[in-house]
């Protein structure tokens, strides 16, 4: 079991690596604004981290024309000691950490939002589905840049001691992510 999780693992290393290389290929003539194209980055990221987790995604950006807003992640996680369990997965994605953890933007309108897309979709499901346990996830993406990357973006002077005091950055880091399995609840 462990070589087989470890080749899984490398596979999904290695296609995230290549979508990273489309991605910055892609951004480089692509005209949506910036926090757009993160957001897009975030969850081409989350993908590839759920999966690593044991999650099967199912659908992404679900929608439902009558109903405002979309889920971003619809997926399961067998590996829950419940079972399989249908996880509604709310992606927030920072390009760098700020004082408030991305995953308080998901406020009680977004929770009610959200609770009502994912009615609609269990909805659409067959009939032995509705009976499987449903968790509301939420994953914080943080995509921050390696130092030596961040600096060449900036038109500011760059500061030698302070760089001298921090901790060094590969220039290969990935992003950091931070799952709240359960976040929130039905009411």
């Amino acid at each position: 079991m462990g070589a087989r999780h470890s080749a899984r693992n490398t596979w999904l290393s290695l296609q995230a690596r290549t979508l990273r290389r489309l991605a910055g290929m892609a951004r480089r003539t692509s005209r949506l604004p910036a926090h757009l194209l993160t957001g897009i980055d975030g969850e081409r990221e989350a993908i590839f981290y759920l999966r690593s987790q044991g999650y099967t995604v199912v659908a992404r950006r679900w929608r439902n024309p009558k109903l405002r807003g979309d889920l971003d992640l619809v997926a399961w996680d067998d590996t829950s000691k419940d079972g399989a369990t249908l996880c509604f997965v709310e992606i927030k994605t920072r390009s760098q950490r700020d004082l408030l953890p991305a995953e308080m933007a998901v406020d009680a309108d977004k929770q009610q939002t959200l609770r009502r897309l994912a009615l609609s979709y269990i909805g659409r499901l067959p009939k032995p589905a509705h009976q499987a346990p449903v968790r509301f996830d939420v994953l914080s993406v943080y995509l921050e840049q390696p130092r030596a990357r961040r600096s060449q973006s900036t038109t500011e002077p760059e500061d030698e001691s302070f760089d001298e005091a921090a901790p060094s950055v590969s220039q290969n880091a990935g992003p950091n992510f931070v799952l709240n399995k359960g976040a929130f609840q039905w009411a």
